[in-house]
């Protein structure tokens, strides 16, 4: 038993010929690309919802296409062909610019796929937490003589935060999860990295169950944050009975 237990030890340990440093790197990649597109996509989900809201017809039937589109297709059909027919056609634009072709960063081709899909949902998040804003908030603030930006950092923004924020979680928690599928295009994050440390010693059930281990390590991160964040943007607030 003893035995047993050392071994295992052995495999999880961080350093070689242990698996568990390769496994906490692709945590710390996880958390990377995770975080970097969810920004991307907070800011293309900013833009979306604004523009959807808007008087711009044509712009709205564009955001319309882009939503249902990306909310339609599975995210591992989306995170291949963009990757892929992505460089493709950079390449192309290149070659007929008759400039030399580019290798993509996998960090970067999985940090911008993955905040292209999270802006679908953000846009439609977004836009249902400024449409619970009562009218009467906006209309005083244009009585005021607020611009477009201010009206939108003084009035909307404090206002759409405490709606938004339940959904903004599930799309955090949605991304961390979805940031497993890059590694169809090369990039080695915890998911591959655990497929690759079970490959080479055959445990897959130790690095499988280490793994999981680090997601919910990273769930219950996050949610401790989220609630903070929510707290805060919620004070003084009347709490429901």
């Amino acid at each position: 038993m003893a035995t047993a237990q050392q071994g295992i030890l052995d495999l999880l340990s961080p350093y070689p010929p242990g698996w568990g440093g390769v496994l906490l790197a692709g945590a710390v990649s996880t958390v990377a690309i995770s975080a970097c597109a969810f920004a991307v996509g907070l800011l293309l989900g900013t833009g979306g919802a604004l523009g959807k809201l808007s008087d711009n017809r044509a712009l709205r039937l564009l955001l319309d296409l882009y939503t249902t589109v990306i909310r339609a297709v599975p995210e591992l059909i989306l995170i291949v062909g963009l990757y892929y027919a992505g460089t493709d056609g950079l390449n192309r634009l290149l070659a007929a610019l008759e400039l030399p072709p580019v290798n993509v960063n996998g960090f970067l081709a999985a940090v911008a796929v993955l905040g292209f899909v999270q802006g679908a949902y953000m846009t439609e998040v977004l836009r249902g937490a400024i449409l619970a804003i009562p009218t009467g908030q906006i209309e005083a603030a244009k009585a005021f003589g607020m611009g477009p930006m201010l009206r939108f950092r003084r009035v909307l923004l404090p206002a759409l935060l405490p709606n938004a924020l339940p959904g903004l979680a599930n799309l955090w928690m949605s991304v961390t999860k979805d940031s497993a599928l890059v590694a169809v295009v090369g990039y080695q994050e915890l998911a591959l990295a655990t497929r690759l440390a079970g490959a080479s010693t055959k445990h897959y059930f130790v690095f499988f169950l280490a793994s999981a281990f680090l997601y919910l390590a990273i769930t219950l991160v996050s949610n401790l944050a989220f609630k903070l964040i929510e707290g805060r943007v919620r004070r003084g607030q009347p709490r429901l009975a």
